[in-house]
């Protein structure tokens, strides 16, 4: 009996006559329904529309407001940021548990699918974090991880953008360049990231891929 990849708990998955007589494979659930539960999807008809925060009317939120006008972007956020959320990136992204990226793999895919881009890109995690990490987080829910269009580096003074506050996050110089002689001429690019907080880093490296040519850049994160 499969298990909960969060509680652990064994679960049972019903199936029904219909679904027999369909000859359709049977769902494989990587998530209880208790669990599912505590994360909260984001109503696009109401979410800031250029960040993606969850709130009650459809207009641009105080954070939003206060940042200049980067024409030809904006972000989508799928969940908010709660406890749940929270303790689920401990594990997946800080705790390094590679497992969890089935979680929310299937929701990310099809958000990715739904939404017409020439190109999806994941953003690019250091060096540094790649070797101690082993992964990507963000190419850990895609299908296939992206070919690199762009690229990060960091000192090994560099602290991470979660260690930081606010101002610090807002004062971090642009750390991404383009790979090699890439060419994003007119193209409509989906730039997929796991938490938008202040935006800073989508927005540098969507500003990077406008500067570079490409028509517009669609922010797609899991949280906000």
């Amino acid at each position: 009996m499969p298990q909960c990849l969060l509680c652990h708990n064994n679960m049972s998955t019903k199936v029904t006559l219909p679904w027999i007589l369909s000859w359709q494979p049977v769902p494989l659930r990587v998530v209880c329904s208790v669990c599912w539960q505590q994360f909260v999807p984001i109503d696009r008809l109401t979410a800031c529309p250029s960040c993606g925060r969850a709130q009650k009317k459809l207009q641009r939120c105080l954070d939003c407001q206060r940042w200049p006008e980067l024409a030809s972007f904006h972000n989508e956020a799928l969940f908010t940021y709660n406890d749940a959320m929270h303790d689920y990136f401990q594990r997946y992204k800080f705790q390094g548990d590679y497992q969890l990226r089935r979680v929310f793999a299937t929701v990310i895919q099809q958000a990715v699918a739904e939404r017409d881009a020439d190109i999806c890109l994941a953003i690019p995690v250091t060096p540094t974090t790649m070797q101690t990490r082993g992964f990507n987080q963000v190419a850990g829910w895609l299908a296939a991880e992206p070919a690199p269009v762009i690229t990060t580096r960091a000192t090994a003074k560099s602290v991470p953008q979660s260690k930081k506050g606010r101002q610090a996050r807002l004062q971090t110089p642009q750390p991404f360049s383009i790979v090699g002689k890439t060419t994003l001429t007119n193209q409509h690019i989906l730039l997929v990231d796991d938490i938008y907080t202040t935006g800073r880093t989508i927005r540098h490296a969507a500003a990077l891929l406008l500067e570079n040519g490409a028509k517009s850049v669609t922010g797609l994160t899991l949280a906000r």
